[in-house]
């Protein structure tokens, strides 16, 4: 199937590559129980990462950040409730909540176009794109989008794998729906790429296996793909020294200008900025790989590998906290969490999220195939197919296909009232 078709069928909701795709001959059981605590394990890693690494976005750029200008942890960083790497997901969350795991894509746009918190790069043209009537597909496509390779769902696609546990086309699926809100070709599977780490986090400790379930969940000919083997190769060949790592990286995918065409970040160097999502990907996987999973380590190697250095330890340590669960997570990261603060222009605060999650993920399992159990102590399990991921069409924001050309129309454009944007 081409991508023009695949999108079609996405914009008439015939998308669905998860019902009746294969007949599975094997299970994985996950204990609510097990799955709650780990699902609260993630959101609070996502906080914690961008809450560490907030004070120094962007002040290295092209060099490693010395260790001397990361900020001491304290408690109450975990009270991040108006970053963009964690409010855009509860939009999407809440799309899901309101109209089902099916939500269809036009109306995950006009949801969004109604948001009202500030945001940048694909994100903000994106919005925009929205709420000028392009209607999505077309609102991440390179042509009406200069940011599609930028990381905006890069860092709020941790939300696809957190929901879908053992289900990576699930969380594929979700980048289809919410991903092309604002992004295209690497940009999009970024955000799956992380969907499926977040995935396979339920079941598994190995950083290495997590990264390469994700790398399964997008296409292999992909440039994206391309820097998840790069760093993964450096591992293998020398899995303690992450700053030979980085320099790797930085040769390839910043200054060379064969793998840095970024629509919006191109060719940089030392004190040059880029988000783009190869780049600022492979800073999360460095943070994995290499914090050998040390909760610190993690988080301050993600963060002093710079550029966006805030939302790469949020992903970075949300899959990490992900394998280990809330309840062994220190106090130090739990404690000062604040259950009323509201998430920015959202219904959601930290238990609410919590609720939402376990309502969505008994969708993603129905329409998986699974079913529910329960244990001789009469609890419930879940019961999971394991079916292959299957990635989506491959596609490069440097040499697009042609756009959709489609609108909203006019009933869908007044249902499109942004409110007035404050911080």
């Amino acid at each position: 199937m081409n991508c023009r078709l695949a999108l079609t069928m996405l914009l008439i909701g015939l998308g669905s590559a998860t019902r009746g795709a294969e007949n599975p001959t094997q299970y994985r059981k996950l204990p609510v129980g097990v799955y709650i605590d780990k699902m609260k394990a993630g959101w609070i890693g996502q906080m914690v990462g961008v809450g560490w690494g907030g004070p120094t976005e962007f002040h290295a750029k092209g060099i490693i950040m010395p260790d001397s200008a990361l900020p001491e942890w304290k408690p109450e960083l975990v009270n991040q409730f108006h970053q963009d790497d964690i409010y855009v997901e509860m939009t999407f969350m809440r799309s899901l909540e309101q109209y089902g795991l099916d939500v269809p894509i036009r109306q995950a746009g006009i949801d969004f176009a109604n948001s009202g918190y500030p945001l940048w790069h694909a994100n903000k043209a994106g919005r925009t794109n929205l709420r000028n009537g392009i209607a999505p597909p077309d609102s991440g496509h390179p042509r009406f989008n200069k940011h599609a390779d930028d990381i905006d769902y890069q860092i709020e696609a941790d939300f696809s794998g957190l929901v879908a546990p053992g289900m990576p086309n699930i969380a594929i699926k979700m980048g289809e729906t919410f991903g092309r809100l604002m992004n295209y070709g690497d940009g999009l599977y970024a955000g799956q790429f992380i969907g499926g780490m977040y995935s396979e986090a339920f079941f598994s400790d190995d950083i290495f296996r997590i990264v390469e379930a994700g790398l399964r969940c997008i296409p292999a000919e992909s440039q994206y793909a391309g820097m998840v083997r790069d760093v993964l190769e450096e591992y293998r060949a020398n899995s303690t020294d992450w700053e030979k790592a980085w320099q790797r990286v930085e040769s390839k995918y910043h200054r060379s200008p064969e793998f840095s065409h970024g629509l919006c970040s191109g060719p940089g160097g030392d004190g040059e900025y880029s988000i783009d999502v190869k780049l600022n990907g492979a800073y999360i996987l460095i943070g994995l790989l290499y914090g050998n999973r040390d909760f610190d380590r993690t988080i301050k190697i993600s963060t002093r590998c710079g550029q966006d250095s805030d939302c790469n330890p949020s992903n970075s340590a949300g899959v990490l906290f992900t394998t280990v669960g809330f309840a062994g997570l220190p106090d130090r990261f739990k404690s000062a969490l604040d259950p009323t603060g509201k998430f920015s222009h959202t219904p959601y605060d930290f238990p609410t999220l919590v609720e939402v999650s376990k309502k969505i993920v008994r969708q993603a399992l129905q329409q998986s195939g699974g079913r529910i159990e329960t244990d001789t102590s009469g609890n419930e399990v879940f019961v999971i197919p394991v079916l292959s991921p299957k990635p989506s069409c491959f596609e490069q924001s440097c040499k697009p296909g042609p756009e959709l050309n489609v609108r909203f129309s006019a009933d869908e454009q007044q249902r499109i009232k942004p409110p007035q944007e404050t911080k």
